[in-house]
């Protein structure tokens, strides 16, 4: 995944770390487009219309992006590797096809059972999603061996799970975009994980211009809207994950709207030229109160 992982456990048993890297393992096997041998791999390589069996933990995250894409109309677009490489944010293998799909490219993906198929040439890429599905996939590891108090962290997806030894939450810090005053924001995590998107953690420079990982579907470009950040709170590490990155795409008004009708707990800081705009939904304000 191109980042590191932490895991603070209260009263492990042996053999915890060995469990956590097993997981972490199997789903960069799965779903990891930097690996050649990987099923996201094999499944963007694949015939086009034909159904290809899939592993259950990819299945889930597929089937999570798309629901995603669907309720975001198309903000989140787990089927965008090949843009995503044009800009120089993927592995740089694949081949864009000489003509774009008919359709946004998640509406080329098709889920029947345990099966898959694209029906246009566009590629699966889980980098707005993986992480957070790690981190659940990590934590529910954790509970099937018995651990009830953890939090997890992997690449600044978070989760917490029971309580630290002083019996106080799991306190834990939003990063604050570099470079901006913003107010903290601090969250007990408590059976909640956060996920924060941000320009600031995997960009290029062109010039004097900063280009975005994050990708607006509908363009086809890095978003220019301004944000610097938007932090979701949710029971899945997972959807926090993905939703922070439509809200990102959308910007702050668009973003926001679709949060508070869904009811996310969600932040966006917005970069400005006097300084930070910070935007929250209701949902997190009464968390906050």
């Amino acid at each position: 995944m191109g980042t590191s992982w932490s895991a603070q456990i209260v009263d492990p048993p042996a053999g915890c770390a060995e469990a956590i890297e097993a997981v972490l393992a199997r789903i960069i096997a799965q779903m990891s487009n930097w690996e050649a041998a990987s099923d996201i791999s094999g499944f963007n390589r694949g015939v086009i219309g034909a159904w290809t069996p899939l592993p259950a933990d990819l299945l889930t995250v597929l089937r999570a992006g798309l629901d995603v894409a669907r309720l975001s109309a198309g903000a989140f677009d787990p089927a965008i590797g090949y843009v995503v490489d044009q800009w120089g944010f993927g592995p740089g293998v694949s081949t864009a096809p000489a003509m774009p799909p008919p359709r946004p490219p998640w509406q080329c993906i098709e889920v029947d059972g345990a099966k898959a198929r694209r029906t246009a040439n566009v590629a699966l890429d889980f980098s707005g999603i993986a992480k957070g599905f790690a981190v659940d996939a990590v934590a529910a590891e954790l509970r099937a061996m018995g651990i009830a108090n953890f939090l997890i962290e992997i690449g600044g997806e978070l989760r917490g799970d029971g309580i630290k030894p002083d019996m106080q939450p799991w306190w834990v810090d939003v990063e604050a975009p570099p470079g901006l005053a913003v107010p903290t924001l601090r969250v007990a995590l408590c059976g909640l994980s956060v996920a924060t998107s941000g320009d600031y953690r995997r960009f290029r420079m062109e010039g004097d211009r900063r280009l975005s990982h994050s990708i607006d579907p509908a363009t086809g470009m890095p978003i220019s809207s301004g944000v610097s950040s938007v932090t979701v709170l949710h029971d899945s590490a997972m959807l926090a994950d993905a939703w922070a990155t439509a809200i990102t795409v959308l910007g702050a008004d668009r973003g926001m709207a679709l949060a508070t009708r869904n009811g996310l707990a969600a932040r966006l800081v917005l970069r400005t030229e006097t300084g930070a705009q910070e935007y929250m939904t209701p949902a997190l304000a009464e968390m906050l109160d």
